[in-house]
């Protein structure tokens, strides 16, 4: 597999598909301030008006595609220089109310060890349960809530927006030694500054709980949604399992049909496997590397999961079904979640 990681590396390389695509952030970036200027025009015009919650939820889908956008620099895809990238990231995720040292720690740790026991943490408990002895160890209301966990993950994902920017802060003001920590906790201050006042000021008190309500409940789905599908319910590996990189990308990564529009709407997180072999490549190339990977994975008998977006939620939703059927049990009973063991 190793051979096969490298020939897909160099025809990759030798097809350009790593080269930087200014012109495409550009369009992007140009698509999401012409939206976010609309979209501060509509509450101004709107007024003491209920249609504001429409401008709420257009705030929370604008909020997730400049997320999109600060993934994509911290992976170095947009700008050329790698402190440029950092910088852009930083200030990007700040803007709607994430830390970026929170996140590139926790993301790191993900793009090294996907769906690995005790080193993906993506995988660990938090409220949702993607273990089995995990929701074993479910007690009271967590328990509860775990052994329907599949259903409300949906729901649930409306406090995913809040969960963000509390963890977020809590990481800034806890973690000793945060490069940058009060760079990123002004930029997220001005951030809120920004929006909460003006919502506050112009809106009577209720309809401005509600605009806040509905914009954190869209940022919450959105991002879960658009998340979710690329390794929940694909295999989890042991923590001293020994598999090859890319078959450990590939087999832990899930991807979502659909061409262009399913790549607007999640920001190329679509092609997760390519995007997980080649984390700097430029969403545009991600297309075209899948070509070439599933060639390659063919060729290798290694299993390229594909599906639709409603097939990938179902499938996301049966598997934490199943996962929260071991809430309350004995931790020491559960069948072991991995599926890769030592090889």
């Amino acid at each position: 597999m190793a051979k096969a990681y490298k020939s897909v590396s160099q025809v990759t390389r030798e097809t350009g598909l790593l080269q930087r695509t200014p012109w495409f952030y550009g369009f992007v970036a140009a698509g999401i301030a012409l939206a976010l200027g609309g979209a501060i025009t509509g509450f101004i015009l709107l007024g003491d008006s209920w249609f504001q919650l429409l401008i709420a939820g257009a705030l929370g889908i604008i909020f997730t595609q400049v997320a999109f956008l600060a993934h994509e620099a911290a992976h170095r895809q947009i700008l050329t220089s790698g402190p440029h990238n950092f910088r852009l990231a930083r200030i990007l995720a700040g803007s709607i109310g994430m830390s970026y040292s929170w996140w590139d720690n926790k993301h790191t740790k993900h793009h090294g060890n996907p769906n690995t026991v005790g080193k993906d943490p993506d995988i660990e408990v938090d409220t949702i349960s993607f273990l089995d002895e995990d929701a074993a160890k479910s007690r009271g209301l967590i328990r509860l809530i775990t052994r329907k966990q599949g259903w409300l993950f949906f729901p649930l994902l409306t406090l995913e927006g809040l969960n963000l920017h509390f963890l977020s802060i809590k990481y800034l003001v806890t973690k000793p030694n945060v490069k940058g920590r009060w760079i990123e906790l002004g930029i997220i201050a001005l951030r809120f500054a920004l929006l909460l006042t003006p919502v506050f000021l112009l809106l009577p008190l209720g309809m401005a709980f509600a605009f806040i309500g509905v914009q954190m409940a869209v940022f919450g789905v959105y991002m879960g949604a658009s998340f979710a599908p690329n390794h929940k319910g694909m295999p989890i590996i042991a923590p001293d399992a020994r598999l090859d990189f890319f078959s450990k990308q590939v087999r832990t990564s899930r991807n979502i049909t659909g061409g262009w529009w399913a790549t607007w709407l999640m920001g190329g997180l679509n092609y997760q496997v390519e995007h997980h072999l080649f984390p700097n490549m430029p969403r545009p190339h991600l297309s075209k590397a899948r070509e070439i990977v599933r060639d390659y994975c063919a060729s290798n008998d290694v299993p390229y999961t594909e599906t639709s977006l409603i097939s990938s939620y179902g499938i996301v939703i049966a598997y934490l079904n199943r996962v929260g059927l071991s809430a309350g049990a004995d931790p020491f009973d559960c069948p072991a979640s991995a599926q890769f063991g030592r090889a």
